[in-house]
């Protein structure tokens, strides 16, 4: 495959000050984990953010995050250069999304005694459903929730440990996460399938224009087809995520 040529133009877009500042959610372990103490963080994300540095020639800085919208916020406000999120109409404004790179599966996790064993039952009134305030899955089921309530609280860990304690009676996360969750203390189980395919994809500020999107795009594309998302998902480990498909070209 030949590699994609970034024009030295379009080098300022990305890297203003001549660093290329990333954005890392620590919040979503399919993404970005930490490191050991004094080492950078590692994931996917990295390894893309490393790569697109490599090929603007410039370095790369992590600018690292423990929630998905305070990531989000910092590319928006221009304190990093791209990020790594899930693509959300709710996020649209002030960010230029590439296609996704991996798509990640939203799940419920409830008590090993509740009564539910269907997504479709979760949305009834009486029913709290926790959920890491900002997240994909916050947004998504801020529009898709009619009767139950949503519990926003701060991060997965708060939205796991409410359902351990009996504040509510579902918790709302990424698939990987909630397995884990349950793999780490009996009590809980994961209901079955899905509610939502959570759509990662890179992104830059609005200001930097069309015409480092289109670059970004064509860097995103490259890497699925190259199998770099793949090899960097099984390289670190991961389970329950998915190498999204090529865009379909422009018409």
């Amino acid at each position: 495959m030949t590699q994609q040529q970034i024009a030295p133009a379009l080098v300022p877009a990305f890297a203003p000050d001549g660093t290329l500042r990333a954005s890392i959610n620590l919040g979503n372990p399919i993404l970005a984990q930490r490191g050991p103490a004094g080492v950078a963080p590692v994931g996917v994300s990295v390894d893309l953010a490393y790569e697109f540095g490599r090929r603007l020639g410039v370095p790369v800085e992590l600018v690292v995050f423990e929630k998905a919208a305070a990531s989000v916020e910092a590319v928006k406000a221009e304190k990093a250069d791209i990020g790594f999120f899930a693509v959300d109409p709710a996020r649209s404004e002030g960010l230029l999304f590439t296609a996704p790179y991996v798509l990640i599966e939203g799940s419920y996790l409830v008590d090993e005694s509740s009564a539910l064993t269907d997504n479709s039952e979760v949305d009834v009134k009486g029913t709290r459903i926790s959920v890491g305030s900002g997240s994909a899955y916050d947004l998504f089921l801020t529009r898709a929730i009619e009767d139950a309530e949503i519990v926003r609280l701060r991060g997965a860990p708060a939205a796991l440990a409410a359902l351990r304690e009996g504040e509510v009676e579902v918790a709302a996360g990424i698939r990987q996460l909630l397995e884990g969750e349950a793999r780490r203390a009996p009590g809980v189980r994961v209901l079955p399938g899905r509610f939502m395919v959570i759509q990662q994809a890179m992104g830059i500020p609005a200001a930097r224009g069309t015409a480092a999107q289109e670059a970004l795009a064509s860097f995103v594309e490259e890497m699925k087809a190259s199998g770099l998302v793949a090899d960097a998902l099984e390289r670190h480990g991961i389970e329950g995520a998915l190498v999204a498909p090529a865009a379909p070209l422009p018409v």
